[in-house]
Parts: C-alpha cells; structure tokens; sequence
C-alpha cells in the first residue's frame, strides 16, 4: 500500500513540474540580435526599467541622454548613494512587463540566445556596478540567470559580453539588470549604458 501512495505521489510531483515547464515557455523570438534596450522609445525595446530595487528613492534614470555609445540615445544612471530606504544597495530590473515581478505571463523565449551584449561606461571611471539577467521568482518565475560579478567601468565606452550556454533561457521576464552598493560608491556615481541585446 505504501509503495503505491509512493508510485502515486512521484507521478503527481512528475506531472506538476511537467505541466509548469509548459507553462512556463516564453515568447518566441523570430529575429536576433533581440534587444533589451535599443534606443529611447524605440520599437526594437522589449523590456522595462520598471523594476527599482533597495534604496530607489537614490536612482534617477534618463533613457534619452546624448552621451550614447551610437545611435540617438543612451541610459544615464544616477546613484546617489544616500541610502534614503536604509538598504545600503540599490538596483533596476528591465522587466517585459512593467512592473511584473513574476505575476504576468509575459517572459520570452531565449533559449537560442549564446551571448548578451552591452556597452557601459562611468563619469569618472570609478563607478562600480554589477549586471545581471533572470532571476526573478514567482507564479511565473525565470528558468535562470546570469552575473558578471562587480564591474570597475571605464571613462570610455567599453563592450560587456556574458556568455549563456548552459542555461535554460526558455523563459526570461528579467532581460537585463543592474545593482550597486553605497560601500562600493560612498560618493553616489553617474554611469552610461547603450545598447542591451541577445546574440545567437
């Protein structure tokens, strides 16, 4: 009798995660290079900055700043360090849709992505900053993520390239995200990003 509650339970448990990984297929990408973020109120974009993390009250952000990399636009990020919500870290999660911590269905697809790519670059060249993808949990939760670990930008615009295989990119809600710390910029900071896309 107990080895068939047993038989019963680890076909139900089977069955579960089964149907959760269904459900839990992004959209499908028809064209790449797929960008996180292209230029200001481009149609090419496909995630948010909506996504404020720690110590928001200490992040302003300007998708429209003239100092891009190429193009018309790039994203200015100004950190004040102020640790106004006594975080002492404070982050931006570019979600595919606004505001969505994993509630919504409305993920993508990246599973033939091998790379994602990015120019950075700091006001002084002490900027310290981490970037990341994935990672968001919930009902509708990313299949994984990534880290580049902490970065020291440069005052010259530099490409960033994080490789992905081995991951399971079947479904990202979290396209792209960046976290830094009041230790690490006592001083606040002011860096530039341009350019966010997957390559295949």
């Amino acid at each position: 009798m107990k080895k068939r509650i047993t038989l019963s339970l680890a076909i139900i448990l089977a069955l579960s995660i089964f149907t959760n990984a269904q459900a839990l297929k992004g959209k499908k990408i028809k064209k790449f290079p797929f960008y996180v973020y292209y230029e200001n109120k481009s149609k090419l974009n496909h995630y948010f900055p909506s996504g404020w993390m720690g110590d928001y009250g200490d992040i302003s952000i300007n998708q429209a700043s003239r100092w891009q990399y190429t193009g018309k636009s790039c994203i200015r990020i100004k950190y004040s360090g102020k640790r106004k919500q006594k975080a002492g870290w404070a982050g931006i999660f570019w979600q595919s849709t606004a505001g969505n911590w994993g509630t919504k269905k409305a993920g993508y697809d990246l599973i033939k992505a091998k790379k994602l790519h990015f120019y950075a670059k700091g006001r002084t060249g002490k900027e310290v900053v981490e970037f990341k993808f994935g990672g968001i949990s919930g009902t509708y939760a990313d299949s994984d993520s990534g880290a580049t670990g902490t970065i020291a930008l440069t005052k010259d615009w530099k490409l960033y390239t994080m490789d992905l295989a081995g991951l399971d990119l079947s479904y990202i809600n979290r396209g792209f995200c960046v976290v830094f710390t009041a230790d690490a910029n006592p001083d606040g900071m002011v860096f530039y990003i341009d350019k966010v896309y997957y390559s295949k």
